[in-house]
């Protein structure tokens, strides 16, 4: 029926974490744990890396229009089934994954595999649909052109990663959606929602056989198509471009800094996490007592560290008065230089590894904060890994780790600002 091929130990209040994969390709991680609960996820490598400039924003579209009917159920049953039964029921997509979920009472496990499958095996994504929700998404897309902050962040990806689609917005652009029929989309689904493309997580209160039984039986017809696999690698990424200014009609200045940086299987990446955490991630951190608490300078400043498959940016965000927008940058630049300079004191470092630690053990309380980890490590790693594993990594982080990382990520060719500034609708370089 299944061969088993990963098996965790105890550990975060759960039970045995366990991956197998059925004999058409699709791996299943059941993670077991106490709670009066179950979150079914399905994890797809399908998102706006794998597109086209021509394709952009498909992965995004295709997340909308997989909720909207099968043959045998309507948008609303759809819905009224999860949520009916007190559950939430949602998706996501991302620049490398799409993942569809449900949460609900254990007793409903059946119902949620059931749902999510005919969703994700049958969707019909009809013409009456497909032209209600193309309006609805280039709704969404003009929604964060209104937000300067996202505009910031999405003129920043665009120059760090120039030459790749790492650097578009998952939900493309009114041009590329504009052209698309349901015939594109139904394509795109065959060629990417495949069995050995697809990762199935349940976690919370259930029966582990049953459970595997019920993924087998709803997911049987999804098939492994002997293709090539949609890149997720090294394509080309461009040279990042220093700098660009967005005008708009807005009182407060944004500003968006950040530098490229390694991808998510680089070991380094556990310092340049920790990095992040000393730099903008809570009130204690160095910029946001530096800038905001001594300084007065922005009212919300954070730091952001992301990783992709082979790729990543590490991103301070912060909105300014204009007038002391140049202040703040600088005093920022200087933060960032001291990392490089001097190491952290040990005092700090342990801090700022506790609060790592113990961010992410709160976070495993929830079912559904167990499921997104399983999925997205799957997705990333191929492999099962433990949050054991994870906090082990973060507590051998040294001082000099984090020097060194600093130093190799704070590097003037890795660097780009972004600004949306006062001053109308026109966009400059």
């Amino acid at each position: 029926m299944t061969r088993h091929v990963q098996n965790l130990s105890k550990g975060f209040n759960m039970k045995n974490a366990e991956m197998s994969v059925l004999k058409n390709g699709l791996r299943v991680v059941l993670v077991p744990c106490e709670a009066e609960s179950a979150a079914v996820g399905v994890f797809v490598s399908s998102g706006s890396r794998h597109e086209t400039a021509k394709t952009a924003g498909i992965s995004h579209f295709i997340e909308h229009m997989l909720f909207k009917g099968t043959p045998t159920r309507k948008p609303i049953d759809i819905t009224r089934a999860i949520e009916g039964r007190g559950g939430n029921f949602n998706a996501m997509t991302g620049e490398e994954a799409t993942c569809y979920f449900a949460h609900l009472p254990d007793d409903y496990l059946g119902e949620a595999v059931d749902i999510l499958s005919d969703m994700y095996l049958r969707a019909t994504i009809p013409e009456d649909e497909f032209a209600r929700e193309k309006q609805v998404v280039i709704e969404e897309i003009k929604m964060y052109a209104d937000e300067p902050d996202a505009v910031a962040m999405e003129n920043l990806q665009r120059n760090l990663f120039p030459k790749s689609m790492l650097g578009s917005p998952v939900a493309g652009s009114e041009k590329s959606l504009g052209p698309m029929t349901p015939g594109d989309l139904r394509r795109y689904v065959k060629s990417h929602y495949r069995a050995d493309n697809t990762v199935v997580v349940i976690a919370g209160s259930f029966d582990a056989q049953k459970a595997l039984a019920l993924v087998e039986k709803s997911f049987w017809p999804l098939k492994a198509l002997q293709m090539r696999r949609a890149a997720t690698g090294r394509d080309t990424l461009g040279s990042v471009v220093p700098s660009v200014t967005a005008k708009k009609d807005i009182h407060q200045t944004q500003l968006a800094l950040g530098y490229r940086t390694f991808g998510i299987r680089d070991r380094r990446k556990y310092a340049a996490t920790v990095l992040d955490a000393i730099l903008g991630r809570g009130m204690s951190s160095r910029l946001f007592q530096e800038v905001r608490e001594k300084r007065g300078l922005s009212y919300d400043i954070a730091s952001r560290m992301q990783f992709f498959r082979d790729a990543g940016m590490f991103t301070v965000t912060a909105g300014l008065d204009a007038s002391k927008a140049k202040l703040a940058l600088s005093t920022i630049e200087r933060e960032l230089k001291k990392v490089c300079e001097k190491k952290i004191p040990a005092a700090e470092l342990a801090r700022a590894k506790e609060f790592l630690v113990g961010n992410f053990r709160l976070s495993h309380e929830r079912v559904t904060s167990k499921l997104f980890f399983y999925g997205q490590t799957m997705l990333s790693f191929g492999r099962l890994m433990s949050p054991d594993e994870q906090v082990a990594e973060i507590k051998a982080v040294t001082a000099a780790d984090v020097q060194a990382v600093a130093k190799a990520i704070f590097r003037p060719c890795n660097r780009s600002i972004s600004w949306v500034v006062p001053g109308g609708r026109e966009n400059s370089k």
